[in-house]
């Protein structure tokens, strides 16, 4: 592989690995990684009336920046073994008080991280938020995606909003 350093004005030194910017070192000192895994993930409009007593898979369809190219169809998959650092904020309206529970994952393929809540509020309500942010160990190939359980209750509740972010730590 060739390895070239470029003394750019203003840009300081771009080192480059068989002509692909993958390190950027600007005249203050400033590093960047233009391929270094990152990615955040939206949804397009509403999930209605997810199901009940099984994981439903959030769908994602737009991509705010997906350096590396490693999001598409709703999953994460990595690149490189490495520590990822995962993220989820969601909301939710007409929760079902019925309900057991709601369980909010991020499934990867060693290992699901969850957040339950009791959604026993005397009534209905109207909305929640739901937030998720875990350091997980991925290997190369292994996939993430955004799960949801409601346990019980009635098929009413509504994902509004999602984002799904994460990029590699180490």
């Amino acid at each position: 592989m060739a390895l070239t350093q470029v003394i750019g004005r203003g840009l300081g030194t771009q080192t480059t690995l068989a002509g692909s910017n993958t390190l950027v070192l600007d005249t203050d000192g400033i590093m960047t990684r233009p391929l270094q895994p990152a990615f955040s993930a939206r949804n397009n409009g509403t999930q209605s009336n997810i199901a009940t007593g099984t994981d439903v898979t959030v769908a994602l369809g737009t991509e705010r920046f997906d350096n590396n190219g490693d999001f598409a169809s709703n999953t994460f998959t990595s690149p490189v073994t490495g520590k990822y650092q995962l993220n989820v904020i969601m909301r939710l309206d007409t929760i079902d008080s019925a309900a057991y529970s709601y369980e909010l994952k991020i499934a990867t393929s060693n290992q699901n991280y969850a957040v339950p809540f009791d959604p026993d509020f005397g009534q209905d309500n109207n909305l929640y938020d739901m937030t998720i942010a875990v350091l997980a160990d991925m290997d190369a190939g292994d996939t993430s995606t955004v799960e949801i359980n409601q346990s019980t209750g009635t098929a009413q509740t509504d994902i509004v909003s999602v984002t799904f972010s994460g990029f590699l730590v180490c």
